[in-house]
């Protein structure tokens, strides 16, 4: 039986081995809690026929838990140092590919048709690196990859903007922005004591699962979230204001913008945070010909 890598004495030992430092800059805190790495695998819901796509797996904690429950699993490492440490982590597991790539740079569905053909249920599970959270949340559901959805790890901050209702602090253009594709849930938090070195912020684990289709589908969703950025460029500004101030442009536009509100049935009062991600729908499909 191999011992758990997620344990201080096993993780300490490794990273000895291998003379490993962390780096800051690409936010690297392992986690030492084999019980939340099972939990979050747990949320995931994969079967022996599913596959899971993982992002910065670090020395394998979470690939080998994830590598226990599926039948394969391709992790994204940029960290070239951890290549090695990662080849003897897994090597009880032939079901583990690691690419060493950029997340970001990488052409996703490339890998998904190489490395995972034939499996029909994949699920992205990561300890996403802190610093690169949204803009790799945001490229996973963009590129329309055929994934069931995503379990991951990132700053509870986020978690609650991206799970955050309409009329709450959280709310916001990334809250929209996720949920247009998915549901989001924050279905559990971790104490930032689990992880070696501790970050400074507690974590939590959202997950989102992929509609079918869109929530409110938009003539352009290119526009829509324009809208919804311009939206909330000031959040202490009206509406009207923000529009006015952000669309291109908007001042020389004003009547035009408050008639698409008009039409939307929207106050020109109203703050972004107060406007449901149907209400933002139906006033970037009001206003799209106004800016086309």
């Amino acid at each position: 039986m191999y011992k758990d890598i997620a344990t201080p004495v096993r993780t300490k030992e490794i990273m000895k081995k291998y003379g490993f430092s962390f780096k800051k800059s690409l936010g690297q805190n392992f986690l030492i809690d084999t019980n939340i790495l099972r939990n979050i695998v747990d949320y995931a819901e994969l079967t022996n026929e599913s596959a899971a796509i993982e992002v910065g797996p670090g020395i394998g904690a979470l690939t080998e838990q994830l590598a226990k429950q599926c039948k394969k699993v391709v992790s994204f490492e940029i960290d070239q140092r951890l290549l090695p440490i990662l080849e003897d982590t897994l090597a009880p597991y032939s079901n583990t590919t690691i690419i060493h790539q950029d997340i970001l740079k990488a052409n996703v569905q490339e890998v998904i048709e190489q490395e995972l053909s034939g499996i029909t249920d994949i699920m992205v599970v990561a300890n996403l690196p802190y610093y690169v959270t949204t803009p790799i949340i945001m490229k996973l559901l963009e590129e329309q990859l055929p994934i069931r959805g995503i379990v991951c790890m990132l700053q509870k901050e986020v978690a609650d903007r991206i799970a955050a209702k309409p009329g709450t602090k959280e709310y916001g253009s990334l809250s929209i922005a996720i949920q247009y594709y998915t549901e989001a849930e924050t279905v559990m938090i971790v104490p930032k004591t689990v992880f070696i070195p501790q970050p400074n912020v507690d974590s939590a684990v959202i997950r989102l699962t992929r509609r079918k289709e869109p929530l409110f589908p938009v003539i352009s969703e290119e526009f829509f979230f324009k809208v919804t950025r311009s939206s909330f460029a000031q959040r202490r500004k009206t509406i009207l204001n923000n529009l006015t101030s952000q669309l291109p442009a908007g001042k020389e536009k004003k009547e035009l913008i408050l008639l698409a509100l008009s039409k939307a049935e929207i106050e020109p009062g109203r703050r972004g945070e107060s406007l449901a991600i149907e209400e933002f729908a139906r006033l970037s499909d009001t206003l799209y010909p106004y800016f086309h």
